[in-house]
């Protein structure tokens, strides 16, 4: 891709080993130097000079289990706090993206993964199979019920998000809450049972009514809203007549080379408006104009 990914290349090593050692976590737990992200329920609160995440020592009075999120190269350990049980988790609030730029690459990506772990255990304090309260357990990546043991850990949703090309050009769609005059690559979940593959062309036909093939990966990006995984592809299209599914797509065009370049530089002339830079809807158009 052109540029590193939004919310890819975290700064920290995971040290998965500490999640299994409960000695080596307390031991974590109580470092001195161990820090706390600072989140104001889900969204990261900017650092003292108006940039950068927030860290705070880890305060031991502070009932809220605290769950790891990896070691520096120093060693030091970095955590983020169970979200209080009366706490509200709005997990599709984007106020937060207006101070996405406030981060540099790396701490975009550790808050990302962050906000994503907060949001999950803030929507699985019960279990899925009997029903009964779950505890943190493997330093807050998993949860296991009290009263079945059944273990349940942090998912992630995969979702396919695609250009499909044809005849030098590619299709570009907007659904109606996508700031006016903004188009972006079309997307869908993948379903049980189901390809990447099989994923990117059942989606386009069912939105755009197009038959593609010779589907092929490009990137992947994690997107915490609240936690899916951004499989960005491409894929070649028999035929340039579309048939919209309006409840999903409000419009879609076909745009060549020069169409794109021009949306992508901002020029007021473009046919249509580019993703935000942190979206891999972007890094697609890019990747594939360049």
């Amino acid at each position: 891709m052109p540029a590193p990914l939004g919310f890819t290349g975290a700064w920290l090593d995971r040290a998965d080993q500490l999640r299994t050692d409960p000695e080596a976590f307390a031991a974590a737990t109580a470092d001195p130097r161990a820090r706390c992200l600072t989140l104001d329920g889900i969204d990261f609160v900017p650092g003292n000079d108006g940039t950068g995440l927030r860290w705070e020592l880890l305060d031991p009075a502070d009932a809220r289990a605290p769950m790891l999120l990896g070691r520096d190269e120093r060693g030091i350990p970095y955590f983020v706090r169970e979200p209080h049980p009366a706490q509200r988790i709005d997990a599709r609030s984007r106020t937060v993206m207006r101070l996405l730029p406030l981060l540099s690459a790396q701490d975009l990506a550790l808050y990302g993964g962050a906000r994503s772990l907060v949001d999950w255990h803030a929507r699985h304090r019960f279990c899925a199979t009997c029903g009964s309260p779950t505890e943190l357990f493997r330093a807050g990546w998993g949860r296991r019920c009290g009263q079945c043991r059944a273990e349940h850990f942090p998912r992630v949703d995969p979702v396919v998000i695609m250009l499909a090309e044809y005849d030098g050009r590619v299709l570009v769609g907007r659904q109606r809450q996508f700031a006016p005059g903004m188009f972006s690559a079309l997307a869908g979940f993948v379903e049980p049972g189901e390809s990447l593959e099989e994923a990117v062309a059942r989606e386009l036909f069912e939105e755009a009514g197009i038959r593609v093939s010779d589907v092929a990966y490009v990137a992947s990006q994690p997107w915490p809203f609240p936690s899916s995984l951004m499989i960005g592809c491409r894929a070649r299209a028999e035929g340039s007549a579309l048939t919209l599914d309006e409840t999903e797509i409000e419009a879609a065009i076909w745009v060549d080379r020069a169409e794109v370049r021009a949306a992508l530089a901002g020029d007021m002339d473009a046919p249509f408006l580019a993703p935000p830079p942190l979206a891999i809807a972007r890094h697609l158009l890019e990747d594939w104009a360049a």
